[in-house]
């Protein structure tokens, strides 16, 4: 029997004044193909924790190929137009066009 790695990912990101009321409800309601689409790649224990406008997120990832897994959810249809409502409410990093929306974060420390 193989034991897979678990990865974590921590990630810090910020949410449009004008959009946090609507990002924050779209997560309430997370639509269940979101979810399988994550969970059929390897995506596990994903939360999302808000102060003010910014927002830090957290999951682990169970598997082989992790860009190959991330190439899938971006992928698949249902996935995409989540990512069409969502990611207008993001602001980039760096305030401009280019920058990216979220900002991974270095694991420090870890405690099972």
């Amino acid at each position: 029997m193989t034991v897979q790695q678990v990865r974590r990912f921590g990630f810090a990101y910020e949410v449009r004044p004008d959009g946090r009321e609507e990002y924050l409800r779209l997560h309430r309601e997370v639509w269940p193909g979101v979810e399988a689409a994550l969970r059929e790649h390897g995506i596990r224990n994903f939360s999302i924790f808000v102060i003010e406008h910014t927002l830090f997120g957290y999951y682990e990832f169970v598997g082989d190929d992790y860009e190959a897994a991330m190439a899938r959810i971006d992928s698949d249809p249902t996935s995409r137009r989540w990512a069409e409502l969502t990611h207008p409410l993001q602001l980039r990093f760096g305030g401009g066009e280019d920058g990216p929306l979220w900002r991974e974060m270095e694991l420090a420390w870890h405690m099972d």
